[in-house]
């Protein structure tokens, strides 16, 4: 089962598998904040490196360009909720970037999640909810756009009252897929990130794939597509963009985008 909708860079899913895969379950990154209410399945959440339990009603974060993946461990029935939205939206609302902050005031993979014991859930299943009932477009588009301040408000609270603030010592996952995001516009490879941790090629593979869900030259190649995407969004030529992220042949850079975007690179 899925309904969803857009309104321009507005995106509204809920999804229902029955019998769900792992292999249909891909790691993705998006160049949009993704709000994700889990409402019940056999699954984890892989976030940069961390693994999410999830369990009941969960509602997971993640800011434009964290990457992240489902993991299915049964085939015990799937069903979910997502929104994703950019953070333009809120920049006349909100030009202090108040509401922004449980998304962009941490480090990548950690603090994704929020229970129960953090956040009325039934108030967030609502208006998940309303956001994806039938109505005329117009009606539909204000419901989704009210509704995603309404969210990112509750989410604002929870996270201001949250006595955990995330300083937990880091895992030797979390330490390569911050390492590999530190350096992911530099002159990397796989063979040298192995070196740098005293791997492998293919240990250091495994490890990776283990913790993000994608091999990690694909990781690297969708962030810097990201990355890329979002400079030429803004005005960077398509050429610029290619240098600055990291890609040293353009032909290679254009073939990969148009691959992964379906467009050509151009503002």
């Amino acid at each position: 089962m899925l309904n969803e909708y857009s309104s321009g860079e507005m995106y509204i899913r809920y999804a229902v598998d029955d019998a769900p895969d792992d292999k249909d379950f891909n790691m993705h990154i998006h160049d949009k904040c993704e709000i994700y209410l889990f409402i019940s399945g056999d699954v984890e959440y892989l976030v940069e490196g961390s693994v999410y339990p999830l369990k009941g009603s969960n509602l997971m974060i993640m800011r434009s360009a964290e990457a992240h993946r489902a993991r299915i461990k049964s085939c015990e029935r799937y069903e979910r909720y997502a929104v994703n939205f950019p953070v333009s939206m809120f920049s006349e609302t909100d030009p202090e970037s108040r509401l922004l902050k449980p998304f962009f005031d941490r480090e990548i993979g950690t603090d994704n999640i929020l229970t129960a014991d953090n956040i009325d859930m039934k108030i967030i299943t609502k208006l998940f909810s309303q956001m994806c009932e039938n109505a005329d477009d117009y009606g539909r588009k204000l419901t989704l756009t009210t509704h995603i301040f309404a969210l990112a408000d509750m989410i604002s609270r929870a996270f201001s009252a949250k006595s955990d603030n995330g300083n937990t010592a880091r895992t030797a996952e979390q330490e390569i897929v911050m390492y590999v995001n530190e350096n992911i516009f530099e002159d990397i490879s796989v063979p040298s990130l192995a070196q740098h941790f005293y791997l492998s090629t293919s240990q250091f593979s495994r490890v990776f794939k283990k913790a993000t869900g994608a091999a990690p030259w694909e990781y690297i190649t969708q962030k810097r597509l990201t990355a890329a995407k979002e400079k030429i969004r803004y005005g960077v030529t398509a050429y610029s963009a290619c240098e600055q992220c990291g890609f040293s042949v353009y032909s290679a850079f254009y073939r990969a985008y148009v691959k992964h975007f379906g467009c050509a690179p151009k503002g």
